[in-house]
C-alpha cells in the first residue's frame, strides 16, 4: 500500500523503539500514515544514525532489539499506522573492534580465499595481495609500541585484527608482513586504499550486493520482516554507489513482493529517474528544489549574487561562479581524496588494453588523463549502464559527447586523443562484458556517483555562498529559482509518472531545514538591505571575521537559524570552512584559522551583533511566515507522498548534522499563537485531508494548475487536486507588499462552492479575490463544501 504520508524517526540510543512508540499517539493524530525508521540493523555501538551496520541479521540491540521493534510495530498498527524502514545496501563498517564485522573479519584472517572475499570490492593485485587498512595515527613505525599481540589477536588501542593462522608467535615484523591486511597509517588512504568505500569514508566499505549470495545474506532480516508484516515499505540509502542499480531494485522489488520503495537518488537539472526502475520514485530532493525555488526571487537572486561578489570578493573558480567552481573543486577532489578510485580506473583500463592488440599503444598518462577530464565533466551523478547491455540515451548523455571534444583539445597529439574515444566506450559499456570491462563500467560510475557527491555537495556548496538557503541536496545554487510554470510542469509530471513519489523539505541531511532555508530565502527579495547590513556589520563586530567570504556566511547563517547558540552555530560554522577547503579542511586543518572562526562567531552571530540581525530579521517575520507555510502547504499537497522530518511539523531550525539529528519533543505546541502553531495546524489539516480522501493525493489523483488574473498574479501559487482539494499560496510576499498588494488580483476557482479547511465556515466560488482568500494567513487550503460531488 502507498503511504498517504510519511513521518521520519532519527532512531539512536537516546530515541530508541520505545521512545518511538512514546510518539505514535502524537503523530496518528497528526495525521501521517506511517513512520519513517532511520536504518535500525545493528551498527557501531554509539552510532547516532545507523548508517554503519556491522550485522545484517541482527536488529539493533542499542534500540531494543527486534523485540523492541515488533513491539513498536504493532504499537504502530493499533493506531493505524505502518512502518517504512530506510535501508543500507551499500556498505558496511570498518569498526574498531573490526570483530564486530563477521564478514570484514573472516576476511581479514584468511583473505581472498574466505567465502566471505566476495563480499567486498577489495584489489587484492593493487595492494600486494593484502587490504590496506588506514588505522593508525601515524606512520607505522611510530605506532610499533601501540601493537600488541593477545593471543591470535593483534590490537592497536581499540582495534583488533585477527590473526592469519600459524603466525601468531612471529616476531612482530615479521607478523605484520605476514598477514593479509596490511596497517597503515590513515594519510595513505586517499593515496593507496585498494577497497571501494562509501565517497571517502574509509571507515565504511563497499559491499558487493550484486552477488547472489551476499544480497541474500545482507537483506535475510530485513525480508523476513517485510514478510511477515512487520515492515510496510523501504527507503533505499544511495543506489547510486550499487554496481547494477537497477538489477538491485528489480531483485529486491521481487523480493518483497511490490511492496512501496523510493530511492535515495539525486536527479540533477532535468535528468529524470530511469524509467524501468521498479520502485515508486525518489527520497524527493527533486521535489525540495522545486519548493524551494518557488519562493526564491530571480532578480534579486541575481543581485544579491553581485553583492555577494563585492563584499566576499571570491575568485572565479573558488566562489565567483557556480560552474567553474563545480569544476574546480572536482578536480581537487578526484586528486586528492579520490586518486585511489582513479587509479584502480586506470589499472583496469590498462589490462584492457593489454589485452587486447587492437587497443595496444595507449600511454598510461594518456588513460589517466581521459578517465580524470571525462569523470569531472559527467554533469549528473552517474551513468546508468552495464557492460555489454544497452546503452540507453541517458547514459549517453551522462559522459556527453561534447565532453570528449572539450577532453581532446587538451591532447598536444591528435592521434593520442583517441584514448579519450576508448575511456568513453569504457564507461558505457561498449567493449563487452568481460571481467575488466565489466569492471571498469561499474567502477567509473561509482566513482562519478562519488565525486558528484563529494565535489559539488560537500564542496561546491560551501564555497559558492551568494544565497545559502539555495545550496541544498538536489539543488541548483547557480539557478536557485523556479517560475510557477516550471513548478506546475513538474508536478505535471510526477502525477502522470511518478504519483507515488516521495517528496521532502528536510531530512537528516538536510544542511539547513526548510524553515531555516525559508527565511534565508527572504534574502533574494531584499538584496540591497542586506548588503547594507553586512556592510554595517563588517564595522560593528570587535572580533572581525577571518576572512569575508566566512562573514558573508556566518551571517545568512545566524538570521535563518534565529538564536545566538554558539554551541550550535560554531560546530556548523566549522564544519562549513572545513568542507569549503579554502582555509582549513578535515585532513588538513588549520587551527590558528579555526579559532579565529570560532572567536568570530563567539563574539558576532552569537554575540552581542546578533541583535542587530535578529532586528533585521523581525522586520522580515511576515514575508519569512509566507514562506514557511506555503512550502509546507506545497510539499503536503502536490503530487508524491510527504514525508515529514522529525518536528517539522512546528517551526523547526536546525543546521547541519549532527545539529539536525537531536532528539526532538513529540507535542503540540503550546501557544495557541505564532508561527510554530500555524504550521502545526497547516500540516495537521493538510494531513488529515489526504488520509480522508486517498484517492483525491494518490496515484489516480490529477494535478491542475490554477491561474490568477490581475496585477499580482505571479505571487499566487494555486492548484487543484482531483477536482476535490485547491491549494492557494503566496510567493515572493515582500515584492508584493512592495508593489501594493494584492489589489484586484482575482483567483478562479473550479466550479462549485469550496470551504476553507484552516476557517471552517468560510466558503468560496468562482472568480475570488485573492485578498479574500488570505484575509487569515497567506496560504489557503479548500475542498468542496457541502458534499458536492464534481
Amino acid at each position: 500500500m502507498t503511504p498517504t504520508a510519511t513521518y521520519r524517526l532519527q532512531l539512536s540510543s537516546d530515541f530508541p523503539f520505545s521512545s518511538a512508540e512514546e510518539a505514535v499517539p502524537h503523530l496518528a493524530a497528526l495525521g501521517v500514515s506511517h513512520l519513517h525508521l532511520s536504518p535500525v540493523l545493528e551498527a557501531v555501538p554509539g552510532s547516532q544514525h545507523g548508517y554503519d551496520v556491522v550485522d545484517h541479521a541482527r536488529v539493533r540491540a542499542e534500540l531494543g532489539g527486534e523485540k523492541g521493534l515488533r513491539a513498536l510495530s504493532r504499537t504502530a498498527r493499533s493506531h493505524g499506522l505502518g512502518l517504512v524502514l530506510d535501508i543500507v545496501p551499500n556498505h558496511m563498517a570498518v569498526p574498531a573492534p573490526e570483530s564486530l564485522n563477521r564478514p570484514l573479519w573472516e576476511v581479514l584472517r584468511e583473505g581472498p580465499g574466505s567465502p566471505y572475499a566476495r563480499w567486498f570490492d577489495i584489489d587484492w593485485e593493487a595492494g600486494g595481495g593484502k587490504v590496506l587498512l588506514p588505522v593508525l595515527a601515524h606512520r607505522i613505525g611510530d605506532e610499533l609500541d601501540a601493537l600488541t599481540v593477545d593471543g591470535d589477536v593483534l590490537r592497536y588501542y581499540d582495534h583488533a585484527f585477527p590473526l592469519r593462522e600459524g603466525t601468531a608467535r612471529l616476531p612482530l615484523p615479521e607478523l605484520l608482513n605476514a598477514q593479509w591486511y596490511r596497517l597503515g597509517w590513515w594519510r595513505l588512504a586517499r593515496t593507496e586504499l585498494n577497497y571501494r568505500r562509501f565517497f571517502t569514508i574509509s571507515e565504511l566499505i563497499g559491499v558487493r550486493v550484486e552477488d547472489p549470495e551476499v544480497f541474500a545474506a545482507s537483506h535475510a532480516k530485513v525480508l523476513d520482516l517485510v514478510r511477515e508484516g512487520v515492515l510496510d515499505g523501504l527507503r533505499i540509502d544511495h543506489p547510486d554507489g550499487l554496481a547494477d542499480p537497477e538489477a538491485y531494485l528489480r531483485q529486491l522489488g521481487e523480493a518483497v513482493g511490490g511492496r512501496w520503495t523510493v530511492v535515495e537518488k539525486i536527479l540533477t537539472g532535468h535528468e529524470r529517474l530511469p524509467a524501468e526502475w521498479p520502485v515508486a520514485g525518489t527520497t524527493g530532493y527533486d521535489a525540495l528544489y522545486r519548493i524551494d525555488g518557488l519562493f526564491t526571487d530571480p532578480s534579486g537572486a541575481g543581485e544579491l549574487l553581485r553583492h555577494y561578489r563585492d563584499f566576499a570578493g571570491p575568485t572565479g573558480d573558488r566562489g565567483g561562479y557556480w560552474e567553474a567552481t563545480v569544476r574546480r573543486a572536482a578536480y581537487r577532489v578526484l586528486t586528492h581524496e579520490l586518486a585511489a578510485e582513479t587509479d584502480f580506473l586506470v589499472r583496469t583500463a590498462e589490462r584492457i588494453c593489454a589485452a587486447d592488440p587492437g587497443l595496444g599503444d595507449h600511454a598510461p598518462w594518456a588513460l589517466r588523463a581521459a578517465v580524470r577530464e571525462l569523470l569531472v565533466r559527467v554533469p549528473v551523478y552517474r551513468p546508468y549502464v552495464t557492460a555489454g547491455g544497452p546503452c540507453p540515451e541517458s547514459a549517453e548523455a551522462a559522459v556527453p559527447v561534447a565532453a570528449v571534444r572539450q577532453v581532446k583539445e587538451g591532447f598536444a597529439v591528435r592521434e593520442e586523443a583517441s584514448v579519450v574515444d576508448l575511456v568513453r566506450d569504457l564507461a558505457l559499456g561498449r567493449l563487452g562484458p568481460g571481467p575488466d570491462p565489466s569492471a571498469f563500467c561499474a567502477r567509473f560510475a561509482q566513482t562519478a556517483s562519488a565525486l558528484r557527491a563529494k565535489s559539488v555537495e560537500d564542496t561546491a556548496f560551501y564555497r559558492y555562498v551568494p544565497l545559502i538557503s539555495a545550496n541544498e541536496v538536489g539543488g541548483d545554487p547557480g539557478t536557485p529559482w523556479v517560475s510557477p510554470e516550471d513548478f506546475h510542469a513538474f508536478c505535471a509530471r510526477l502525477a502522470r509518472d511518478w504519483p507515488g513519489t516521495g517528496t521532502v523539505l528536510s531530512t537528516h541531511d538536510t544542511k539547513r531545514s526548510a524553515d531555516v532555508r525559508a527565511r534565508i530565502a527572504v534574502l533574494s527579495e531584499c538584496p540591497g538591505r542586506w548588503a547594507g547590513l553586512m556592510r554595517q556589520l563588517a564595522e560593528g563586530t570587535a572580533v572581525p571575521a577571518p576572512d569575508p567570504h566566512l562573514a558573508w556566511t556566518a551571517w545568512q547563517t545566524a538570521l535563518g537559524f534565529g538564536t545566538p547558540d554558539a554551541q550550535r552555530l560554531t560546530p556548523a560554522l566549522l564544519k562549513a570552512v572545513r568542507e569549503a577547503g579554502l582555509h582549513t579542511s578535515w585532513t588538513e586543518q588549520d587551527q590558528a584559522y579555526e579559532q579565529a572562526v570560532a572567536d568570530f562567531v563567539a563574539a558576532g552571530p552569537a554575540g552581542p551583533p546578533f541583535e542587530t540581525v535578529a532586528a533585521f530579521s523581525r522586520e522580515l517575520d511576515p514575508y519569512v511566515r509566507a514562506n514557511v507555510l506555503g512550502a509546507a502547504l506545497v510539499h503536503l499537497t502536490m503530487p508524491g507522498v510527504p514525508d515529514l522530518y522529525q518536528g517539522t511539523e512546528g517551526e523547526f531550525r536546525a543546521l547541519v548534522d549532527p545539529d539536525n539529528r537531536r532528539p526532538v519533543g513529540f507535542t503540540v505546541p503550546a501557544s495557541p499563537h505564532g508561527l510554530s502553531s500555524e504550521k502545526y495546524a497547516v500540516t495537521q489539516a493538510a494531513l488529515r485531508l489526504r488520509r480522508e480522501r486517498p484517492d483525491a493525493f494518490g496515484e489516480t489523483g490529477t494535478y491542475t494548475p490554477l491561474t490568477a488574473v490581475g496585477p499580482a498574479a505571479g505571487h499566487c501559487v494555486s492548484f487543484c487536486r482531483s477536482g476535490e482539494a485547491v491549494t492557494a499560496v503566496t510567493r515572493l510576499s515582500l515584492r508584493l507588499a512592495e508593489a501594493g498588494g494584492w489589489r484586484d488580483t482575482e483567483l478562479v476557482l473550479p466550479e462549485g462552492r469550496w470551504g476553507d479547511v484552516l476557517a471552517p465556515g468560510r466558503e468560496f466560488s468562482g472568480r475570488v479575490r485573492v485578498a479574500e482568500l488570505f484575509t487569515e494567513r497567506p496560504v489557503s487550503l479548500l475542498t468542496r463544501a457541502g458534499g458536492e460531488e464534481r
